[in-house]
């Protein structure tokens, strides 16, 4: 038997631009798509910065005021965004709370959060400085148009 075809394969991403998009909604979580870069033009996050970003967003908006409402921030595998899982989301608090948290990780000082052999297998592999340009580079973005959250293509 042939699985289905999940929704986000759905999207040509040929024509997926850099934004804000609500995924999926299941139940009461709604899995957003944080869509940094664009896809399938070369130009994706190396590990060091997706691993770096992951860390200083996932600690940051846990820390917010949708704190208790976050289930998972992460990686894409293919390397041109996020996912976040929000409980009881409002689409408007949880862009203005990613843009305070962004603006927390540009403005961070020291290391990045959890780079540490007992709080990360590959800690090593952490560089605040990416982690500071990527979430300036997704700020701009976010800040340079109204999202509707809805997928473009």
């Amino acid at each position: 038997m042939k699985p289905d075809k999940i929704e986000s394969f759905k999207i040509d991403h040929n024509k997926l631009n850099p934004g804000i998009y609500v995924s999926r909604t299941d139940g009461d979580i709604v899995t957003y798509d944080l869509r940094t870069r664009k896809p399938n033009m070369g130009d994706y996050m190396d590990n060091i910065t997706m691993h770096s970003t992951e860390h200083m967003i996932a600690t940051y908006i846990r820390s917010s005021a949708l704190s208790k409402d976050i289930i998972y921030f992460g990686p894409m595998g293919c390397q041109t965004g996020f996912y976040l899982l929000v409980r009881n989301a409002d689409n408007e608090k949880v862009l203005c709370v990613l843009k305070e948290t962004l603006k927390k990780v540009i403005d961070h000082e020291g290391e990045v959060f959890g780079a540490s052999a007992i709080e990360c297998g590959n800690y090593k592999n952490l560089d605040v400085s990416a982690a500071k340009t990527e979430c300036e580079r997704y700020l701009a973005v976010l800040e340079a148009y109204t999202p509707d959250f809805k997928y473009e293509v």
